[in-house]
């Protein structure tokens, strides 16, 4: 059995973080000492790392709760929606690191933007030995394989919606 002390410690937590989490019927400790001290077994610590993992992956503690009550049976459907609202919030960002450059006219902070444009892009492809036919050969494959990673990438580059969709309309 672990003190609450002696598992915050472990975990990483603040103890705060556990008494927390007992009042919202999250984790609740196995069973209390004589003075009323909470005390967690083995499981519970199993336990606490699994919401330590969903808690690094961005869930919400509600929806933390709501998978651990269901033992799991839809941890794939709520990481899939947690991945999907990243891979938004990656694409706003990015969009908004692309208008602060463009703001700024400042192409000398793309080196700590770590952004690559179409330019550079281009530039290191021709460098490695790529034609043009290679070039839209390596879009059509990734186009093919990795649609919404393709557009991604493409939007990373700058590149205006038009062309974008000119580039993956190679691969039909």
């Amino acid at each position: 059995m672990y003190t609450i002390s002696q598992l915050a410690k472990q975990m990483n937590l603040s103890r705060s973080s556990l008494i927390y989490y007992d009042k919202i019927d999250l984790l609740k400790p196995s069973c209390r000492s004589s003075s009323n001290y909470r005390l967690y077994s083995e499981q519970d610590k199993v336990k606490l790392e699994q919401i330590n993992q969903f808690r690094a992956a961005g869930l919400s503690l509600e929806a933390i709760k709501q998978l651990l009550q269901q033992n799991n049976s839809s941890a794939g459907l709520f990481l899939e929606q947690r991945l999907e609202q990243i891979n938004h919030e990656i694409c706003q960002l990015r969009s908004q690191q692309q208008q602060i450059v463009n703001l700024l006219g400042q192409t000398t902070l793309l080196p700590s933007t770590r952004l690559v444009n179409k330019a550079q892009w281009v530039e290191m492809l021709e460098a490695s030995g790529m034609d043009e036919a290679d070039m839209r050969q390596w879009h059509i494959e990734f186009e093919r394989k990795l649609p919404e990673a393709h557009t991604d990438f493409l939007q990373s580059l700058g590149i205006p919606e038009q062309e974008i969709e000119i580039i993956k309309s190679w691969a039909k």
